[in-house]
Formats: structure tokens, sequence, C-alpha cells
């Protein structure tokens, strides 16, 4: 049977469950390049496919943030580790069921424990990475080296701009996503997350030197300007726990 692709909506849908871990996502940098879906086919999860906008293009993001307040209701927020640095790499995915969501090709992030645990736990594919961040006036830097493996890097700036997006579907299809799937042992889960509507400005690219997109199967890409280039303050989201692996 075949189902319908789930409309995008700025506004998430109430979480399926409780709310296992709350975080908030700060000054979140977004820069996207449109692709081929052939190009990632062979890099999303069993049971997924591309999802793609009208033209017929899927999308690629690398987008580094700041993660902070980290908590699993209903405890309180953890201390230090909590908080960190991510840059990640990830794709667009619709699976079987109409399900709209992201699949993550990497997430490097700078405390060694919630990479582990969340490799272990999740499996999600985190790296642990040496990573730093820098902001003057309107622009800011993000930098990171892999500390294991590849070794590999990335090194973003921008300049913000002033004016807020308003009904943008592009920005919608690219941040209003209310789920991931995560492949693993041959099959795949799907977290649903929740959060305020983004507030999104238009930023200018001032500098990219990246590898973790080859790194992650996407040779030849950061060579060419990203298509899209966002930013936003950020959000606090929340996951609820994996449906059932299909």
């Amino acid at each position: 049977m075949v189902h319908e692709v789930e409309a995008l909506t700025a506004v998430a849908p109430p979480l399926p469950g409780r709310a296992f871990i709350r975080q908030h996502w700060r000054d979140a940098v977004f820069l996207h390049w449109r692709v081929d879906p052939a190009i990632v086919r062979p890099l999303l999860p069993p049971g997924t496919r591309a999802d793609t906008t009208p033209d017929g293009a899927t999308w690629v993001g690398l987008i580094p943030f700041v993660l902070e307040r980290t908590a699993f209701p209903p405890l309180p927020v953890v201390p230090w580790l909590g908080t960190f640095l991510e840059t990640n790499v990830r794709l667009y995915s619709v699976d079987e069921q109409g399900r709209r969501g992201v699949v993550f090709r990497t997430l490097e992030a700078q405390h060694l424990l919630p990479v582990l645990a969340a490799n272990a736990g999740l499996g999600l594919p985190y790296r642990w990475a040496r990573m730093r961040s820098s902001r003057r006036d309107r622009d800011l830097a993000y930098a990171s080296e892999r500390l294991t493996g590849t070794r590999a890097r990335t090194r973003i700036r921008i300049r913000t701009r002033d004016e807020a997006l308003r009904d943008d579907p592009l920005a919608d299809f690219l941040t209003a996503r209310w789920a991931m799937h995560v492949g693993r042992f041959g099959r795949t889960a799907y977290y649903r997350n929740q959060h305020e509507p983004w507030l999104l400005f238009r930023a200018e690219l001032l500098e990219l030197r990246d590898e973790l997109l080859a790194d992650s199967g996407l040779p030849g890409l950061a060579l060419r300007e990203p298509d899209s280039v966002l930013y936003s303050p950020g959000v606090t989201t929340t996951f609820s726990l994996p449906a059932e692996p299909r």
C-alpha cells in the first residue's frame, strides 16, 4: 500500500507520547545544497527515500549550532555535559508510511560522553570533535575538527541579516522537520520531535572550508556555493521515544 506523503507544516503536530529529552538549539546556521535524489539514494536507511521539493530536487544540509540545556524530563537540566557545539550533515527523507523526516550522516559534537551515549543508545552517528565558535556583531563562525578516524574538518562563517523570513515554502521544507529516521541493524526507527516555529533570517556566507560533506559520501558538494543560507537565534525542542522499527 502506497501512503500519501504528509503535508509540510511550519507548526509541529503534538508528540505521540511522553517527551524523553529536551534541548535548546541556539545560533543555528543552515547551509543547504540542491542535489539530484539519485545522489543520496544509497545513503538513506531501509524503507526511506529522498524527500523532494516541487522541482524534483532533494537537499543536503550542513548545520552548526549550540546545543544547550539538555534535560531528561522530569529530571533537571544536565550540567556542563548537556551543553556543547554540534555540526551535522543531514538529508531529507520520506518513509513507506509517508512520514517526513531527516537522516543524519554525521553529528560532530564537542563532548565525548554524549557522543558515546547517542551512538550506543540511539544509533545516531555522533563523532567526537574539537570545536569552537565565535561571534562579533553580525558575524558568526563555527569550526570543528574530528578527533578520531578521518579527522574531517569544517569552518563556516556567516553574516546575519535583519529581515525575518515569512511564508517561505523552501525554508519550511528545510527546517520545519518533525522527525528523524535512524537506520540501525538493518531496520529504521522513527523519532518525533516538536518545537516552536523557527524564526529565520537570510544570511551571507563569508567562508566555507569543509570536509564533512565529502566524508559523509557527498564529494565535491562543498566546492560550490550553497543554494540556501539561513540563520536562526534558536528553538527549544523535545523528542518522544521512537516508533516501532520497520
